[in-house]
């Protein structure tokens, strides 16, 4: 998927701040978002649920049964990027993830192939995560994210 500029006024993410819209019904996808958030010490990553009345605005031109095909994250230009497009940009916000963001954009198709791959089979993954890890991804959203995020 490319970038779409979508959003070039109050509804882009502020700065520097990405906001990052992701499945909110899918245990493994809460686990990788509460992963990020964990490494994002500079709280530059604005968690919200495709699924909420926010994500529903900011993906209004996506047709419904797209939107949670992947993960959507819009930086503070209101330039949106799904899939595997948004993984140099999000390492790239992170501390440390420089060089992982510049290996992640050098190889795109990599990157997307490895995305694609994950997605697919994101309900076989999260059936290896316990309760205990899905309760603290919940908690780290909740505490990161806006009230229906």
């Amino acid at each position: 998927m490319q970038a779409v500029a979508l959003f070039p006024g109050p509804l882009a993410a502020r700065g520097e701040e990405l906001i990052v819209l992701y499945d909110g019904e899918c245990g493994f996808c809460r686990v990788m978002l509460a992963l990020l958030l964990s490494w994002d010490r500079g709280h530059r990553l604005d968690p919200a649920t495709i699924q909420s009345p926010r994500g529903e605005l900011l993906l209004v031109d996506m047709a419904r049964e797209d939107r949670l095909e992947s993960w959507h994250l819009i930086d503070g230009r209101g330039v949106r990027r799904s899939a595997g497009a948004g993984v140099p940009v999000v390492l790239g916000a992170l501390p440390g993830g420089k060089p992982l963001a510049r290996l992640a954009a050098r190889s795109p198709r990599a990157t997307a192939s490895a995305y694609a791959w994950v997605a697919d089979h994101r309900t076989r993954l999260g059936r290896l995560l316990n309760a205990r890890t899905r309760a603290w991804a919940v908690r780290v959203i909740a505490e990161r994210g806006r009230a229906d995020s």
